[in-house]
């Protein structure tokens, strides 16, 4: 299973719709969650409609959250985004196989039995999350909060039995006119994630759209192919990974 997990503030102002990359997304098999975090200001009413438009498209949910909430609530949409999609698995299998339209058209035991594969599934299945953090200037003072973010899902996906990965994104990228940054290839460790965030620098446009697209490609190319820029020690790189 894949998904992105895009973290942003507001609306987007640079390049192609989210809403269309996020659809992209969705058709190679991508589900796109959208997390709107706020810290003292106001998301503000056009922001939220995007983030919902996004991950509607993308298939995927999406939340308005408070820094203070923001660590659980990464955890809680990637959890039911897992469970979403086993059970829209399941329900497809069924009704190809047995004819049901639903898990609640079979009889009670056999509805228990498919509930208990559904939640062994949701723990062992293989799961590659990619997390795509806007680094706009409005977002420095919220940093902190998506660090511990990433801190806890890490450590999330690790209790999991089944394989779980995540590689890690910023936009806008600061040189070189890249729309988006390869900050930490995929990864089951937690080793590097405490580095990225403080080296990220702030800029103000937001190219939502095309950045997603980079994260697809990424995906597309099996996490290898041409160079991608890599931040490390606030130097620029070419980083093929």
């Amino acid at each position: 299973m894949r998904q992105i997990l895009l973290i942003t503030d507001g609306c987007s102002n640079v390049g192609m719709s989210p809403v269309i990359a996020a659809a992209h997304a969705k058709s190679e098999g991508i589900t796109v969650n959208v997390v709107g975090v706020l810290d003292q200001g106001d998301i503000g009413e056009l922001g939220a409609a995007e983030i919902a438009e996004i991950a509607k498209a993308g298939g995927g949910l999406s939340r308005i959250a408070h820094t203070r909430q923001l660590s659980h609530t990464v955890q809680m949409m990637t959890r039911k985004t897992v469970v979403q999609s086993i059970q829209l698995a399941v329900q497809k299998e069924l009704k190809q196989v047995l004819g049901n339209e639903s898990i609640e058209a079979l009889p009670p035991e056999k509805r228990g039995e498919v509930v208990r594969v559904m939640d062994e599934l949701s723990e062992t299945s293989s799961l590659q999350v990619a997390l795509l953090i806007d680094a706009s200037a409005s977002m420095k003072p919220k940093l902190a909060a998506v660090e511990e973010a990433i801190r806890d899902l890490m450590l999330s996906l690790q209790a999991r039995q089944g394989r779980s990965e995540i590689a890690v994104f910023h936009f806008p990228a600061s040189r070189h006119g890249e729309d988006c940054v390869l900050d930490l290839g995929w990864t089951d460790h937690l080793n590097g994630v405490h580095s990225i965030l403080p080296k990220l620098h702030m800029s103000g446009t937001t190219p939502t759209g095309p950045a997603l697209m980079h994260v697809i490609a990424y995906w597309q190319q099996g996490g290898s192919g041409r160079p991608i820029r890599h931040e490390t020690d606030g130097m620029m790189g070419d980083y093929v990974v």
